[in-house]
């Protein structure tokens, strides 16, 4: 089994609509794919829709948490979607994406850089706003090369010249609310030094007590002495270890299915949740 636990659509910051996403899983050889945008559920039904035969679709969502000052993602997987205390931290969290996004594109203006709101939202479209849309439109106006190129402290990463925080949930909170909701909980690339600072083992250690499922470990984002370090850090922590690719269609070089999970890991992850359920597809439109 092919089984890649991380991916985004244009309900969040991918390029690939939901149903777009699960057909191009499937013509990539995935047994096994999850939707997990950013802090929203709202791509799940047209990805089921769409399911084709042959292709199980993990419903989930990748939620916005910082801890210590430090900005970090959790995966969180076949939870109850209409659970009301974690729909509502969800919504919190994107309710504060649309003036967070309209003060970095304020501050890119204070810079010198000619980019505009209503370019921006063109490029989130019915998407969660996020830094990657405006890092979509710093790529059109030729200010930087690629989207990675636009978080770096000179742009939009954690303290850079235009960056402009937003609500983030505190990561022990979030355990607690996916549990609550009947999900499963991964540390998302934890070790994406090149992103901005991460999250001392020590921390990772205080999660795992606290309920953190896994950690995710084969990421593009990680190179081979901090997978070996990951998964060594797993095993001392009973942790339980994924790999995915983080596809976000072209606005990312990553494909499908370049990182996979384990098909025992996965086999865990669904007994332990009691939420949701994996979809298996019969071949939709």
């Amino acid at each position: 089994m092919r089984i890649d636990l991380h991916c985004h659509s244009t309900a969040s910051d991918g390029t690939d609509t939901p149903a777009e996403l699960v057909r191009h899983a499937s013509a990539a050889g995935l047994d096994v794919v999850a939707l997990t945008d950013h802090d929203t559920t709202r791509g799940h039904a047209q990805a089921i829709a769409a399911l084709p035969a042959g292709l199980t679709l993990v419903t989930g969502a990748e939620l916005s948490c910082r801890i210590d000052g430090v900005s970090m993602h959790l995966l969180a997987y076949l939870f109850d979607p209409e659970e009301p205390a974690l729909l509502a931290e969800r919504e919190l969290v994107r309710d504060d994406r649309v003036p967070r996004a309209r003060g970095m594109v304020a501050r890119l203006q204070e810079l010198g850089v000619p980019v505009t709101w209503e370019q921006v939202a063109r490029i989130a479209g019915d998407g969660s706003v996020g830094r990657p849309h405006v890092a979509t439109a710093l790529v059109e106006l030729g200010v930087v090369p690629t989207v990675s190129d636009a978080f770096t402290e000179h742009w939009l990463a954690d303290g850079g010249r235009a960056y402009v925080p937003k609500h983030e949930t505190d990561p022990f909170e979030a355990i607690r609310l996916v549990k609550g909701a009947g999900g499963v909980t991964v540390f998302a690339h934890p070790g994406a030094s090149k992103r901005g600072r991460t999250v001392p083992e020590p921390v990772i250690a205080e999660l795992a007590a606290a309920g953190l499922d896994g950690i995710e470990v084969d990421h593009m984002d990680h190179d081979d002495a901090t997978r070996a370090r990951l998964r060594g850090l797993a095993a001392d922590l009973g942790l339980l270890v994924t790999g995915s690719s983080d596809y976000h269609g072209s606005r990312k070089t990553c494909v499908l299915g370049e990182y996979t999970t384990d098909p025992e890991v996965y086999g865990e992850i669904t007994r332990r949740a009691t939420g949701a359920f994996p979809v298996p597809g019969t071949g939709g439109a």
